[in-house]
């Protein structure tokens, strides 16, 4: 019985071996949703992350991997548990895998959520990598914000946690200039903060977007370069050290009776 147990466990445990599947990179793009963004603005982004996932400059990278296909999820991302999943973990090895799910992140847009918990997304990132079905060569989470961390842990805690399970994270921080409303909670060297804060691991670069009409074109040489394992740190701010990575809580306390304005 023992024995007949024993092989039951190791037939089962083949079989959950089998069930995953290997890929060259596992992608998690944590997209910024917070109230700051504006509804044109999350719309550019959708339409952005469509298009540029489309390109034949992806799909050459993804090409000139060693298996030629990686895995990919798309998730909008505001407080601290605000994460919403629009496409969830799937294979990406053709053109029309990337025509299906442009299609599925493009369907509808849905409206923004408060807050900016990036050390959230972080953890909420690394969960899933961990939890999919996948077993990718790296693990990537690309991450756009357009100002820093006011919610849930410091980010650097976060940071800290995510790279110590091997996953690299690189940053697109959007400086673009916004009204009087929403520039009062962002700062003026946001690449610099996702440079000090942010990112980390091997190769982590940041790709700062300074105007929306550069949107689209920052997005698909960010996703060449993590789909091809290329460093990037031509766009790494230069920090100043040491950087206050806590400017973003800071921010919240001094603004936050404003917060509860409609």
């Amino acid at each position: 019985m023992r024995l007949l147990l024993g092989l039951l466990v190791c037939f089962g445990s083949v079989v959950h071996a089998q069930e995953r599947i290997e890929v060259d990179v596992e992608l998690f793009l944590a997209v910024d949703v917070s109230r700051s963004m504006q509804p044109y603005e999350l719309e550019i982004q959708r339409r952005g992350y469509a298009t540029a996932l489309q390109s034949p400059e992806v799909q050459a990278a993804i090409n000139s991997g060693f298996l030629g296909r990686i895995a990919i999820t798309y998730v909008e991302w505001a407080g601290t548990h605000d994460q919403r999943i629009i496409v969830p973990w799937t294979v990406l090895a053709t053109p029309e895998d990337a025509v299906a799910i442009a299609g599925q992140i493009t369907a509808h847009f849905d409206d923004a959520m408060r807050r900016t918990s990036i050390s959230g997304a972080l953890m909420h990132a690394a969960e899933s990598i961990d939890r999919n079905a996948f077993d990718g060569l790296r693990r990537v989470i690309d991450v756009s914000g357009d100002g820093p961390n006011n919610m849930g842990r410091p980010v650097t805690l976060a940071r800290d946690a995510v790279l110590a399970r091997g996953i690299t994270i690189n940053g697109l921080p959007l400086m673009t200039q916004d009204d009087g409303f929403t520039s009062r909670w962002n700062i003026p060297d946001l690449d610099a903060y996702y440079t000090a804060c942010v990112i980390g691991g091997t190769g982590a670069f940041v790709v700062p977007v300074t105007d929306w009409a550069e949107f689209e074109d920052a997005v698909r040489r960010k996703l060449v370069l993590e789909i091809a394992g290329q460093s990037a740190r031509l766009w790494r701010a230069q920090a100043t050290a040491p950087y206050n990575c806590l400017i973003g809580e800071e921010i919240w306390e001094r603004n936050r009776d404003i917060f509860a304005l409609p």
